[in-house]
């Protein structure tokens, strides 16, 4: 899993971007949000549903998009399909003077119709230079008083499909982090290493094997970092029925004319 994440970040860099956020690879009953650490030593198993979320930035100009496969077996194909029908759904959906709700309205009955459930706690969300969520959610489900979109909104729309319980949770270190909170620390290799940090990722999140190549002692800064509450991990979110989950995402600009995908 390891090899594959950074084949994908070093194919990214190499065409001229950067990375949003790292690499996620959510397996199986994993909603959303985990990477490889620098020590992973994990493998694909024939049968894993794989989803892949990659973000890239070209001057904080940001474009998310994920996809599931399955390794070596099609028992999941309906629900990858249904996340894939869900996501056209909601794209056809979306234009000017839209409520998001409506959105959510065309993604849960997609899903539903197809014998799933929507994922009801995790959302697309809204898009700006080095935000990479900015306001806006995009639920999976029918709700009432959210945004509506008009047109020049940049939005991430993610449909989640499960057989399980149709939310997640968790509270497990995802490898993910990001800056919770700018203060000063005194231990002088930690300050040094968020100082990086701030003017390297602007922000976004970011990965722990990714901070060795800022620092030898990169492990023991960050966990200083973190004891100081200056950075936080993102949880991984399991499917809190222990279903499988499936996901696809496109970035989409709203226009006079409706959505025009970004992330082909």
């Amino acid at each position: 899993m390891l090899k594959v994440t950074e084949d994908i970040e070093e194919y990214v860099i190499k065409n001229g971007g950067e990375l949003a956020f790292p690499t996620n690879l959510a397996i199986n009953s994993v909603g959303a949000h985990w990477t490889p650490s620098s020590k992973t030593n994990e493998k694909f198993c024939k049968g894993d549903l794989v989803k892949l979320d990659v973000g890239v930035h070209i001057e904080g100009y940001i474009g998310d998009n994920a996809l599931t496969i399955e390794i070596e077996t099609n028992k999941y194909k309906k629900m990858i399909d249904t996340s894939r029908e869900a996501l056209n759904t909601a794209i056809e959906a979306a234009g000017p003077g839209v409520n998001v709700g409506m959105i959510g309205y065309a993604v849960q009955t997609t899903i539903e119709n197809n014998g799933y459930k929507p994922i009801a706690n995790l959302t697309g969300h809204g898009i700006k230079r080095y935000n990479l969520h900015s306001g806006i959610s995009v639920p999976s489900i029918n709700e009432s008083g959210g945004a509506t979109l008009k047109n020049g909104d940049i939005i991430a729309i993610e449909p989640f499909v499960t057989d399980g319980a149709g939310r997640v949770g968790g509270k497990r270190n995802s490898n993910i982090y990001h800056v919770r909170q700018k203060r000063r620390i005194r231990d002088e290799k930690a300050a040094e290493m968020i100082d990086k940090i701030e003017k390297r990722y602007n922000g976004l999140p970011f990965a722990e094997r990714w901070l060795h190549n800022i620092q030898k002692d990169a492990t023991k800064s960050l966990t200083k970092l973190m004891r100081a509450g200056i950075v936080s991990y993102y949880p991984v979110l399991d499917e809190l029925g222990q279903g499988m989950v499936a996901q696809s995402e496109h970035t989409v600009l709203i226009t006079n004319s409706g959505a025009e995908v970004l992330t082909k």
